[in-house]
């Protein structure tokens, strides 16, 4: 089996993450968390910030890059809004204590804002958006992130791949969900590329004389070295929209830095000059808006479906079976992934395998 890839329940794998995260020192409670969020982006089919991901957070634990133990520091607030300090702890603990009190404020006062300082990756943005969804409320969450992206017309990474999620309840099985990059692709799909062995499409990175770059090792070698650059959303240039995503990373940069007084672009990149690790002090900004203070939930739901609905029936080009709004894709794969198994590749199980073994798990953690 451990030269093929094989499936793995969900729940088995949530066990195993959840105990791999305690056995670097962090409570019960948070490990829960942060196996839910790292379960959730190979459900929706985001597998470059799943469990792929677990040896990073692993890894950075070990090298005292991020705290396993949650320290979530009010340091200022008001009736809608509140700025919290990190501490360098994990992400999602953090991530969804701030947008679990964004969500209250909301739903006191109709609006919830909470910014957060000196934090660490949180995972996909969706799940926090789609809590305040789920609370039936609209939510968005942001993040600024290491410096991998070019500016337009420059070949310097500066900017973080910066997503952008947003939520909303939808009288459907499932919200709409729109969770995305503000750059054309995220390190986390090029070391899933590496995994499979597979080239970098052009059009993705750029190298130091703006030349396109496909090879996968060389990009992940050389992105830390400052040798590569990931493009905006559109593109290199103006003629194709690259000037848009640069405009969007940046305002989500704005954002969680400056409303959270953070650290932004090269404060992130977990370096010293030296090149030795440090935290990277990542910034995030939630937004809960609560429904109920401006329409009747049911009819916010009925409108929104009524919009998603009528955009899949639009005329189709030819040859294309359907049209999809943001969210469908995912519920469809998580129903599918929840019946047949999280599919984990042989360099993944190696890794995992490792893992277990470094904390003494029991074998039987892992059916592989």
């Amino acid at each position: 089996m451990q030269d093929q890839t094989v499936t793995v329940p969900v729940e088995t794998l949530r066990r195993f993450v959840r105990d791999v995260f305690v056995g670097v020192g962090t409570a019960p409670e948070d490990a829960t968390i942060c196996a839910d969020v790292l379960l959730a982006s190979d459900l929706h089919g985001i597998e470059s910030h799943g469990v792929g991901r677990l040896k990073m957070y692993y890894d950075w634990i070990k090298k005292g890059i991020i705290s396993p133990q949650v320290r979530f520091e009010v340091v200022r607030e008001g009736p809608t809004t509140a700025v919290v300090d990190a501490h360098t702890s994990l992400g999602h603990p953090v991530a969804h204590r701030a947008m679990e009190l964004a969500i209250a404020k909301a739903g006191a006062y109709g609006l919830g804002a909470v910014a957060v300082r000196n934090s660490s990756h949180y995972g996909i943005a969706g799940y926090y958006a789609r809590m305040a969804a789920e609370a039936g409320m609209i939510g968005l969450s942001f993040t600024n992130a290491r410096p991998s992206v070019a500016p337009t017309f420059g070949v310097e990474p500066m900017l973080g791949t910066n997503p952008i999620a947003f939520a909303a309840p939808s009288d459907e099985a499932f919200p709409f969900c729109f969770d995305a990059a503000t750059s054309i692709t995220q390190r986390g799909k090029i070391e899933v590329l590496a995994r499979e062995g597979k080239p970098t499409p052009a059009g993705w990175v750029v190298d130091r004389e703006g030349n396109l770059a496909t090879d996968t090792a060389a990009i992940l070698q050389g992105i830390p070295k400052e040798l590569y650059a990931l493009l905006p959303l559109g593109g290199a240039g103006e003629e194709m929209g690259g000037h848009k995503g640069y405009g969007l990373a940046t305002m989500v940069e704005i954002l969680c830095a400056g409303l959270s007084s953070g650290a932004f672009l090269w404060a992130l990149s977990g370096m010293e000059k030296d090149g030795t690790p440090r935290p990277h002090r990542l910034a995030h900004f939630f937004l809960a808006v609560d429904v109920e203070h401006f329409v009747p939930l049911d009819e916010f739901r009925a409108t929104v479906g009524g919009i998603l609905r009528e955009l899949r029936g639009a005329a189709k080009a030819p040859g294309q079976e359907r049209i999809y709004t943001a969210g469908e894709k995912g519920h469809a794969r998580e129903e599918r992934i929840r019946a047949e198994g999280v599919p984990i590749s042989p360099s993944l199980q190696a890794e995992l395998r490792a893992i277990r073994d470094e904390l003494g798990l029991d074998r039987d953690r892992l059916p592989f």
